[in-house]
């Protein structure tokens, strides 16, 4: 086998002959004519030293060495298209800068930590934050106004990317003087949805949480707050019951300034993500936060459990 011969631009030829299902429409992806792209084909069959593809009334098809020869290739498509989408961060990151949008949860209880940490490694960085809420999140993805997205909503985009950083726990509190501080059973989902609450807005990630968790039970709100600060402050005040996440309120659970109420068969854990766009390149500066993140020990609470799965 003469491998000096077997070049990238052919190797993609033939997988796009197993996509297309002719030499021509795989050709045309490539901007070969026809003919430039079976002399690729034979080249790459000489190198090689078996034949590749088979011609069909219809079409063209791979051999089961073609066929071979295309999946053992992909894995090096693959590297070589992420090299390329490094080489052209590279290029475009001569002044670089982190653009991150963070819900406000992540924002006030985990992006510190990890700015913290990032800065400190890549102090030549300009870095900057925008804190919105997990629907405005996806919206400033949506329309490109920053590389990553941090969010805390059950659903992502089919057009973005995300990967698990965190999960999170989300718990009732009230203010040791509510009469569900002294409670010796758990209250109920109905009789949770049937209180009015302090609660986030609409499009928060902590809302959809709550509001999924519920189905067919309506949240009743005492008081909409646009920030997890201003929930947390209503609270301490003994203004009413919240659902918040448990980042926000370890210390105050461990002193005893809120008190945390069971309820039953209600399930408040949600994952926090990190995404981005899914068509274009992730600048080097968001990928090495990104990596920082993942492998982070930033959670400042033992109720958050740490992973770093990727999802679909």
């Amino acid at each position: 086998m003469n491998t000096r011969h077997v070049d990238m631009r052919s190797l993609e030829l033939l997988s796009g002959i197993e996509e297309c299902g002719s030499v021509a429409a795989a050709g045309r992806r490539l901007d070969m004519t026809p003919t430039n792209a079976w002399r690729h084909v034979r080249q790459l069959e000489r190198s090689i030293g078996t034949s590749l593809v088979r011609r069909d009334p219809t079409g063209s098809t791979l051999t089961t060495q073609g066929r071979t020869v295309v999946e053992s290739a992909r894995e090096v498509l693959d590297a070589l298209a992420e090299f390329f989408a490094v080489a052209e961060g590279l290029r475009h990151d001569q002044h670089p800068a982190l653009d991150v949008c963070a819900s406000t949860t992540i924002a006030e209880q985990l992006m510190p930590r990890w700015l913290s940490l990032y800065r400190r490694r890549f102090h030549d960085v300009e870095t900057r934050l925008q804190v919105r809420n997990s629907r405005e999140v996806l919206e400033q993805m949506q329309h490109g106004s920053c590389q990553l997205g941090f969010i805390e909503c059950p659903d992502v985009p089919m057009h973005l990317h995300s990967v698990v950083i965190a999960r999170d726990q989300l718990v009732v509190v009230v203010h040791p003087h509510h009469p569900w501080a002294h409670r010796d059973v758990p209250i109920t989902a109905a009789e949770l949805a049937a209180t009015p609450m302090l609660v986030r807005e609409a499009g928060s990630g902590t809302r959809m949480t709550i509001d999924r968790a519920l189905g067919e039970h309506r949240v009743s709100p005492l008081l909409e707050l646009g920030s997890t600060g201003a929930i947390r402050s209503s609270a301490l005040a003994g203004m009413g019951p919240a659902v918040m996440s448990s980042l926000a309120v370890a210390n105050d659970l461990v002193s005893g300034a809120l008190q945390p109420v069971p309820v039953r068969d209600l399930k408040l854990e949600r994952d926090l993500r990190a995404v981005w766009r899914a068509d274009r390149p992730v600048p080097l500066a968001a990928r090495n936060f990104l990596t920082l993140v993942n492998n982070s020990d930033a959670a400042p609470s033992p109720m958050v459990d740490r992973i770093g799965q990727p999802v679909s």
